[in-house]
């Protein structure tokens, strides 16, 4: 059932991705899946095959024809070649004009990947996009994808546009986004924190950067349990990919403390990620292997059982050392809509949902005790969770509705397709 189709333009947003689907990036299925339902025709362009061997089941709902690019260089380099050349005969001026804006944008970065975004570019307009009714060109991440995006605009003539989410803002060359920023019709990105960087990089107030938060279903994470009085062992709950901005070690510094002062607890963490073996040692050099477990990657109904059983839920974010950071983690906004009070840091644009002492705790990152103290804190003070869980609630739903959201997005889109 259509949402609102009368917003729809008549043509298709080619959306670019790094890979789909992906269990991590639920937010970008999410997305898709509402546009379709307000009545918007999408194209997938990939950018890397599934790596996961299950999905999530917005996934199957989705109707988006998905076009894979070849991932690597050198293996399909004669594919490459083949539709790269035809799209230099058929369109010479766009793409020696592409061709310069490559070796611009590779003299400033030595990376070879430059190259392969504008083959990829390439084999997208010359083999992907006449079977399309494509006309507009929209990328999630700055980095590769809208690199990509960024040449495919060059080389068509077709505008484009893209969303700007966490690590690919703070881990990108500032000159190489700067001009992604400028030469694009509009910019999203899902914090204000994000939002008013992004227009600081540019030196414009004027340029078209849009917030538009990543919103959750409040019909699927929800809940009637009552979680102001915990009972011990308290159960508390991470859900976090396992990488240095996610603050585990952090996290799992703060439970030793709380063993050592004898609070009963379990801790169970969901995700994966490049730490993981790094981070089961320490679990094992802290002697936490008795009350905590790991369950890896799992698929929505099992984290929802998970948020259910919890009575609260922490996170230590902070800042990597190479810059990147958390925008605002999808596990606070779900935990506070089920009902689960959040303990997490001052850090990035957690502070735009988690307010301190209102609708959860904050503590400054990199503070295990600190992070040790309000955790025991939220689970021992009845009336501090008499007052932040409903609170909490009440923020989700009027600033997280993603059915509200969607129509904000779908506004911005309508707007530059001409419609």
């Amino acid at each position: 059932m259509s949402l609102n189709p009368s917003i729809a333009p008549k043509t298709t947003i080619g959306m670019i991705l790094k890979g789909y689907p992906r269990i991590s990036e639920t937010f970008i299925a999410n997305e898709i899946l509402l546009l379709e339902r307000l009545g918007f025709d999408v194209h997938i362009f990939s950018m890397r095959q599934p790596r996961e061997a299950f999905a999530h089941a917005t996934v199957r709902e989705i109707k988006a024809k998905v076009d894979y690019l070849p991932e690597n260089l050198l293996a399909p380099l004669p594919i490459f070649l083949w539709y790269n050349i035809q799209l230099l005969l058929r369109r010479p001026r766009a793409y020696l004009a592409a061709l310069g804006l490559t070796l611009k944008r590779w003299c400033r970065s030595r990376k070879s990947a430059t190259f392969k975004h504008l083959l990829q570019a390439g084999y997208l307009v010359q083999r992907c996009l006449p079977r399309t009714r494509v006309s507009h060109l929209h990328a999630h991440f700055a980095h590769s994808p809208t690199s990509v995006a960024l040449f495919s605009s060059v080389l068509s003539g077709l505008p484009f546009s893209f969303t700007a989410h966490a690590k690919d803002i703070y881990t990108s060359n500032p000159a190489q986004l700067r001009e992604k920023i400028e030469k694009a019709a509009f910019v999203v990105t899902c914090t204000e924190y994000n939002r008013r960087h992004l227009l600081r990089l540019t030196g414009s107030a004027a340029k078209s950067v849009h917030r538009v938060y990543h919103g959750i279903d409040l019909r699927f994470f929800n809940s009637e349990l009552d979680k102001a009085s915990p009972k011990p062992p308290y159960r508390l709950l991470t859900v976090a990919r396992m990488t240095e901005k996610k603050g585990l070690d952090d996290v799992y510094r703060a439970l030793a403390i709380l063993k050592a002062r004898g609070i009963p607890f379990t801790h169970t963490l969901i995700g994966e990620g490049d730490d993981r073996d790094e981070l089961l040692a320490l679990i094992e050099r802290l002697d936490l292997d008795d009350v905590t477990r790991w369950l890896g990657t799992q698929p929505h109904g099992v984290v929802l059982d998970e948020y259910r059983n919890a009575d609260a839920t922490v996170l230590g974010c902070r800042i990597a050392a190479n810059g990147d950071r958390d925008g605002i983690p999808n596990v606070i906004v779900e935990s506070m809509a089920v009902g689960v009070p959040v303990v997490a840091t001052r850090v990035s644009a957690i502070p735009e949902i988690v307010r301190h002492g209102q609708t959860g705790l904050l503590v400054s990152p990199k503070k295990p005790a600190e992070l040790a103290d309000a955790i025991l804190w939220v689970l021992d003070d009845t009336e501090l969770r008499a007052r932040i869980i409903p609170a909490a609630k009440v923020a989700v739903n009027r600033d997280f509705d993603n059915r509200r959201l969607i129509r904000d997005l779908a506004a911005i889109y309508s707007r530059y397709m001409g419609t």
